[in-house]
């Protein structure tokens, strides 16, 4: 008896998905603070990222023959308060700008490495470089990604929120960034600096920090404080689920 095969179905576009191969990447948040950072181009990309590693502290230096705006400015700026947080900014953070095409092999030199030319010969020459000088590597040219993703990021004090799509889409890191960052309850960074307090003092005491129950702590207690504004009242409220005496409230600034 003869078989009758079902035809593909000439409407349906959906594509089947299909198995990825492809090793999973290994999320990390990295300290660049004071380090030697290279960035290969002068362009609105380039710009972006050298801006985020001096923000963070970085030493950075661009190389490209030329650069536009946005970096020059950046290399004239000197540290002072932080208007924002009123934090001291790195005094080590820094960027210098050297107008030349980049070099074969300099990439060796720095302890990150960040390339966006915009011309795959470029950056992929600057990518081999550094893999080959055991350097971690970021490149905009989606043909030579290198060994580092840069995320769609959001920071909030000592919080960072950090969303890759793997190179697939940066549109959609920032897209699924922004829906998370709206679900974070208001105060979060001042939970952070609270619990950074609280376990601190576990230690200092001999006691494990993974033996309290923190979620029940910040759902019940700490985080409904400080949405209403008593965050002295959380502080007790987390060091005596501690098991700890509070510590002093911190003068206000006068």
């Amino acid at each position: 008896m003869a078989t009758c095969l079902a035809s593909p179905d000439p409407m349906n576009t959906t594509p089947d998905p299909q198995p990825d191969d492809r090793p999973l990447d290994y999320p990390v948040v990295l300290r660049v603070a004071g380090r030697r950072c290279l960035v290969v181009g002068g362009g609105p990309v380039a710009a972006r990222r050298a801006s985020a590693l001096v923000e963070a502290g970085a030493r950075v230096t661009v190389v490209a023959p030329q650069v536009v705006d946005t970096i020059e400015r950046l290399s004239r700026r000197r540290p002072g308060i932080d208007r924002r947080t009123q934090d001291q900014p790195d005094p080590s953070a820094s960027l210098e700008i050297e107008r030349r095409p980049y070099e074969a092999g300099e990439a060796g030199r720095y302890g990150l490495v960040v390339t966006a030319t915009g011309r795959a010969e470029i950056d992929g020459q600057v990518v081999a470089d550094a893999v080959a000088a055991g350097v971690l590597v970021n490149s905009a040219d989606g043909h030579s990604p290198g060994s580092l993703q840069l995320p769609a990021v959001h920071r909030d004090g000592p919080i960072t929120v950090a969303v890759s799509t793997g190179g697939a889409s940066p549109a959609l890191a920032r897209w699924i960034r922004d829906r998370i960052v709206a679900s974070i309850p208001a105060g979060a960074a001042t939970m952070a600096t609270l619990l950074d307090e609280a376990r601190l003092a576990m230690r200092q005491g001999g006691r494990p920090t993974g033996s309290v129950d923190w979620d029940t702590v910040l759902d019940r207690q700490v985080a409904p404080l400080i949405a209403e504004g008593k965050v002295d009242e959380a502080r007790s409220a987390l060091f005596q689920a501690c098991l700890l005496p509070a510590p002093e409230s911190p003068p206000a600034p006068e």
